[in-house]
């Protein structure tokens, strides 16, 4: 315990020494930051220990699905000569991450923004704006022309002479929003500062990319946040890291599965056996709960192109050059030194060129526990294990570049699959029901499966996520290959650039401009609304038979709109529940092989709707629901959002609410003040604390107008 502690105090103090612009990608299934200087280090964004896992969320319309612990790039020469202190260096490395980071001497911020076909559409709810996009999607540029639904360009000057441009793509088509596409130009500016203020001609000789990711797959399950699954796997100490076509010329066993008579290039990583989960933890199964899967995704990297030489920009199936796994707090991790040329020669040595190993990490650990697998580089392992690839050796000479492509995705069971297969597991039902087999999937299943009976059934379908990954990979080249032709995908209809959702006495009012009507195929939209909180499922397991019911209409509603419309009027809610909802536009089918829509996200409201009554006629008719509170009913009440919520009813427009003990001492004051004749209370007094059981007063002032006084009893 006490090296866990002087563990996370390491990473906040690597952290407190900078700050760096970052922009998001989240406008499809994949939500993550990126940051000005080049690289996510570990909790760069906030420099909270609590955000370990932060960023490549999916599927991102569920909370807490983090699976991004930490990234590096390191670039690397030989024989270089530094301007700067005007030395002569026989290896020199420069870092962004995993933990270190220089933004004014070694990788120095130039240029980040943020570019749209379209910018973000303004929501509101009851006149504020209610949308995540506020500031997760502000758009610098609006490009219509853009090959993507966005792009962000970054632009890093570092102080190996190397400027460094990088350009993200992502998408909203619904087939094709689980990756990002990362493009990478390395160019030999000469420059040693972002002004250029030292800038010194040499050629690069022996210049090494290097790439590293530590994945902690999936924080729902972890100990800031569910607190189902060991502590440690919330920093990666488990995760499982493969590798796959990285020696076309002699393919791994597994490598066959990947194909399809072209080579993939790439790592992928899932949630592997941990020592200290009581239950079989493949998946992350909700084991003190229900027992939904938490953590079945599989995130990963593609190469999509590598240049062969800064001559011959064609793709060279031999790079990356290195696929070597790297224990996640090896030294070289932290306290990165670019004038430490000793620290230099082994990074540049035992990581950055090493190649390819015999077995990938997750070859070597098999079924057993991968929290105890150790690099014979470096020993132990109380971090766990990343996966690092590195591209070169290129000879760099002055104004010449080098141009690498990647693709990082995320795949795995559906969110109603998480639910369905977690909770027959848990329950023991259904165990039968096997997925479909494929190569890929028996593959997994042979070498890395330690379970059996019901344990077998749960991960045969967790690993099917390797399938889905592979396949995504494969998505990401089609895209790829359409870009570079000049061609694009088939863009889902645009969405509204204004949505605004009104609460009214008797109803809720959802309207919506209309930017959809022009796109190509337009055919109607889809209105949804959700219960409770944003993140409701439309979807609810049935326990009598183990299966999942498509639409749960107790919280979710789903109405079918044609064209032309551009407002509906909600007449179904309930009084005193949270209701948020959000629009997506669709065609018909003629622009791709399916109906295309757009995202969910440009609309999806945070900020909940609820009807409001008109004020009482009568002080008699007040009355304060529910009367008893009982809390082992809090969640019947008014739902789980709202578990300790009281409505105070048939008020006047106005009015002064104040809240007394049965001995008459002031609890809480409430200023109702929208003309409704309804306000909600969360149980909660002035001094932030919540209440005890009891018998409660309230008083209801109405200045000149008279008082009424209402009791209520609480029981907890």
């Amino acid at each position: 315990m006490i090296f866990k502690r002087l563990f996370f105090i390491s990473l906040f103090l690597y952290t407190i020494n900078f700050a760096q612009e970052v922009k998001w990608m989240a406008i499809g299934d994949l939500h993550n930051w990126y940051s000005a200087a080049g690289c996510e280090i570990e909790v760069g964004r906030t420099g909270q220990v609590s955000d370990q896992q932060d960023g490549l969320r999916y599927p991102a319309f569920y909370r807490v699905q983090d699976n991004q612990a930490a990234k590096g790039l390191w670039l690397g020469a030989t024989n270089f000569h530094d301007p700067i202190v005007s030395k002569d260096y026989e290896y020199k490395v420069v870092h962004a991450g995993p933990r270190h980071l220089d933004i004014e001497n070694e990788t120095i911020p130039k240029e980040i923004s943020l570019h749209g076909r379209y910018g973000h559409p303004n929501v509101f709810v009851d006149g504020d704006p209610a949308t995540n996009l506020q500031y997760l999607d502000n758009v610098d540029e609006v490009d219509p022309d853009l090959p993507a639904d966005r792009k962000i360009y970054n632009v890093v000057q570092t102080s190996i002479g190397v400027e460094m441009q990088r350009t993200i793509y992502a998408f909203s088509h619904p087939e094709h929003q689980n990756y990002h596409i990362q493009e990478y130009v390395f160019t030999n500016n000469g420059c040693y500062d972002a002004d250029c203020n030292t800038s010194y001609e040499q050629t690069l000789e022996g210049f090494q990319v290097y790439l590293q990711y530590r994945y902690a797959i999936s924080r729902e399950g972890m100990v800031y946040d569910g607190g189902w699954l060991p502590q440690s796997a919330a920093w990666g100490h488990n995760t499982m890291n493969d590798v796959i076509g990285e020696n076309p010329d002699a393919p791994s066993g597994n490598d066959q599965y990947y194909d399809d008579g072209e080579i993939i290039r790439g790592l992928f990583s899932w949630q592997g056996y941990h020592s200290d989960a009581s239950f079989d933890n493949i998946g992350g199964p909700n084991s003190p709960g229900e027992g939904h899967l938490g953590a079945a995704q599989f995130v990963g990297v593609t190469t999509l192109h590598a240049d062969t030489s800064p001559a011959d920009n064609t793709n060279d199936l031999n790079q990356p050059s290195t696929t070597w796994f790297i224990t996640s707090d090896d030294p070289s991790t932290s306290g990165n030194d670019q004038y430490n040329e000793t620290k230099s020669r082994k990074e540049y040595n035992q990581y950055m060129s090493v190649g390819h190993p015999e077995q990938s990490q997750a070859e070597v650990v098999g079924t057993g526990y991968a929290n105890q697998f150790a690099d014979p580089r470096a020993g132990s392992n109380p971090g766990g294990t990343s996966q690092g690839i590195g591209f070169g050796p290129y000879t760099l000479a002055p104004g010449e570049s080098i141009r690498i492509v990647l693709a990082e995705g995320a795949a795995g069971l559906s969110r109603e699959m998480c639910y369905l297969v977690g909770q027959n597991w848990k329950n023991d039902i259904h165990t039968g029901d096997m997925p479909a087999p494929s190569s890929l999937n028996t593959w997994m299943m042979e070498h890395y499966n330690g379970g059996s009976g019901k344990n077998e059934y749960k991960n045969a379908w967790v690993f099917t996520g390797a399938d889905s990954i592979v396949k995504t990979f494969k998505k990401a080249k089609e895209t790829f290959d359409l870009m570079e032709s000049g061609q694009t995908l088939p863009f889902p209809p645009r969405p509204p650039a204004i949505f605004t959702v009104t609460s009214g006495g008797d109803r809720i009012t959802i309207d919506w401009s209309a930017e959809s009507e022009s796109e190509p195929g337009m055919d109607g939209y889809n209105l949804y609304r959700l219960k409770f909180k944003p993140d409701t499922s439309l979807f609810y397991y049935d326990l009598a038979n183990g299966n999942i019911v498509d639409l749960d209409e107790s919280i979710a509603s789903i109405w079918t709109l044609d064209p032309g419309i551009g407002s509906y009027e909600d007449l179904t809610p309930e009084r005193g529940f949270d209701y948020y909802y959000f629009l997506e536009a669709f065609d018909n089918g003629t622009n791709d092989n399916i109906v295309l829509n757009s995202s969910k996200f440009y609309t999806l409201t945070n900020k909940a709707a609820f009807l409001k009554r008109p004020p009482g006629t009568s002080y008699s008719d007040i009355r304060i629901v529910p009367n008893p509170f009982h809390i082992s009913a809090r969640d019947l009440q008014y739902g789980v959002s709202a578990p300790d919520r009281l409505m105070f009813l048939n008020i006047p427009a106005k009015c002064t609410i104040r809240i007394f003990t049965e001995r008459g001492d002031l609890v809480d004051t409430i200023e109702h003040t929208d003309g409704s004749g309804d306000e909600a209370w969360n149980s909660i007094t002035s001094s932030r604390q919540i209440i005890v059981s009891g018998l409660y007063i309230a008083h209801f002032d109405m200045g000149s107008e008279g008082s009424e006084i209402r009791k209520f009893t609480v029981i907890r």
